[in-house]
C-alpha cells in the first residue's frame, strides 16, 4: 500500500489507496478562569470598630501606675477566657459565657488568640469574633486584655508546639490589624504583644534582650501609627516572668506595661524574695500586670515525719498578697475546663478550687 503525506495551508493530509483522511492540530487548552481580583483586596479589619467606644472610661499610664480619666490607680483583677475559636467550634461562645466571667469578680478578661486560629478562621472571620467580645464586654464593664498567644522565640522563628508557630512578619501584621481595628475603643485597654517567650533552654535557638527590646519597640511603632490608646504589654523572657533586663536596658517608649507569669514552680520555697528580685522591683518604677498564674489548690502537707517542719505557706494567698502589696495588676488562668489549671471543672461553669480561690480574691476588698 502506498501512503504519502502533504501539507496544504499547514494541514497534514495523508492520503492511501483506501481514501484520504484530514488530521487537524488540537485547539490549544482555555485559560484557566481566574476570580479572585487580587488588586481589589484590603486589609481585614481596615475598618475601626466604634460601636460604644467611649463608654468605659479610658485607661491611661501615670508613672508606674494605671489610671483612669481622674487620675485615680486602677488595680485589675482578671482572668482569662480560652481562645474564641475554641469556644465557637465548641458550643460557648456566647454572652452567657461573659455573664460568667463576670460574676466571678472580673475586671479585665485577658483573650488569647493563638497564631493557628488565627490563619485557619481567617483574620476578617476571627475579627468578628473579636468584635462580639468587645461588644459583651463592654455591656457588663470589663476591660480586655488581647493576647497574641505564642510560646518560643521569635528571632529564629522556632515555637513550642505548632499551635503557637508564627513569624514576625505575622506578629507585626496581626498587631497592625488589632491597633487600625480598635483603633479609640476605650474598652481594648491593653495589647500583650506576645505571650511566652522563651528559648526553652536554647531548644527553641538564641535570642539576646537587645533583639527582644527591638521587636517589641517596632510593635509599639507600629500600634501608635494608628492607636495612641491602648498600652502596650511587653513580656520577659523565662516564660514571661523574668524582668530582670529591666533594671539596665527598659524599652525606649513611654507608657508601656511589663508582664510577668508568677507560677508556683518558677522558683522554691520561699518564694518572696525572689519574686522581689526577678519581677517585683520593676513595679516601683513601671506598670507590672501578672497576666497569666493560677493552680491555687490547699496548703501542701509536710510529708510524713517532718511534723517539726514550717509548714509550707499556700501559693494563691502569698502571690495575691504580693501582687498587690506592690501594685501589681493580676489575670488567672483559665476559665475553661480542659486548659489547666482550670478555673471551671465543667460546662455547668462548677468552679474547682483554684476557681473558688480567685474568685474570693477578685471580690475581696483592696488590700
Amino acid at each position: 500500500m502506498r501512503t504519502s503525506i502533504r501539507t496544504v495551508a499547514g494541514v497534514a493530509f495523508l492520503a492511501s489507496l483506501g481514501g484520504m483522511h484530514a488530521q487537524t492540530a488540537p485547539a490549544p487548552a482555555a485559560a484557566a478562569q481566574r476570580t479572585h481580583r487580587w488588586w481589589s483586596d484590603r486589609p481585614a479589619g481596615a475598618r475601626p470598630y466604634t460601636t460604644n467606644a467611649k463608654t468605659m472610661p479610658l485607661i491611661s499610664v501615670k508613672g508606674n501606675k494605671f489610671v483612669d480619666p481622674q487620675g485615680r490607680t486602677i488595680l485589675f483583677r482578671g482572668l482569662a477566657i480560652s481562645d474564641p475559636d475554641k469556644l465557637e467550634m465548641q458550643g460557648h461562645w456566647n454572652r452567657e459565657h461573659f455573664v460568667k466571667v463576670k460574676e466571678m469578680g472580673t475586671r479585665l478578661v485577658r483573650i488569647p488568640v493563638h497564631p493557628v486560629a488565627w490563619r485557619e478562621r481567617t483574620p476578617a472571620e476571627y475579627i468578628k469574633l473579636l468584635d462580639q467580645a468587645v461588644e459583651w464586654c463592654t455591656s457588663l464593664e470589663m476591660y480586655v486584655d488581647l493576647d497574641w498567644h505564642s510560646i518560643g522565640n521569635l528571632a529564629t522563628g522556632v515555637f513550642q508546639d505548632p499551635m503557637y508557630d508564627t513569624s514576625l512578619q505575622e506578629t507585626y501584621s496581626f498587631w497592625r490589624t488589632m491597633a487600625r481595628h480598635y483603633a479609640g475603643h476605650n474598652t481594648v485597654a491593653f495589647f500583650e504583644f506576645f505571650n511566652e517567650p522563651t528559648t526553652f533552654n536554647n531548644q527553641l535557638g538564641p535570642i539576646s534582650w537587645d533583639e527582644w527590646k527591638k521587636i517589641n519597640e517596632n510593635l509599639i511603632a507600629i500600634v501608635r501609627a494608628y492607636n495612641v490608646q491602648a498600652i502596650p504589654l511587653v513580656a520577659g523572657f523565662d516564660w514571661a516572668y523574668d524582668l530582670t533586663p529591666l533594671r539596665l536596658s527598659p524599652i525606649a517608649a513611654e507608657g508601656v506595661g511589663y508582664v510577668t507569669h508568677p507560677y508556683s514552680n518558677k522558683r522554691p520555697q520561699p518564694w518572696e524574695p525572689k519574686w522581689e528580685e526577678d519581677f517585683g522591683f520593676a513595679a516601683a518604677k513601671y506598670p507590672v500586670m501578672a497576666t497569666e498564674f493560677g493552680g491555687f489548690g490547699p496548703p501542701r502537707q509536710p510529708p510524713a515525719g517532718a511534723a517539726a517542719a514550717t509548714p509550707q505557706a499556700p501559693y494563691g494567698p502569698s502571690i495575691i498578697k504580693y501582687l498587690e502589696g506592690k501594685g501589681i495588676s493580676w489575670v488567672v488562668w483559665c476559665f475553661d475546663p480542659e486548659w489547666g489549671p482550670t478555673l471551671i471543672g465543667d460546662w455547668e461553669y462548677k468552679l474547682t478550687p483554684s476557681g473558688e480561690f480567685a474568685k474570693q480574691a477578685m471580690q475581696a476588698p483592696a488590700q
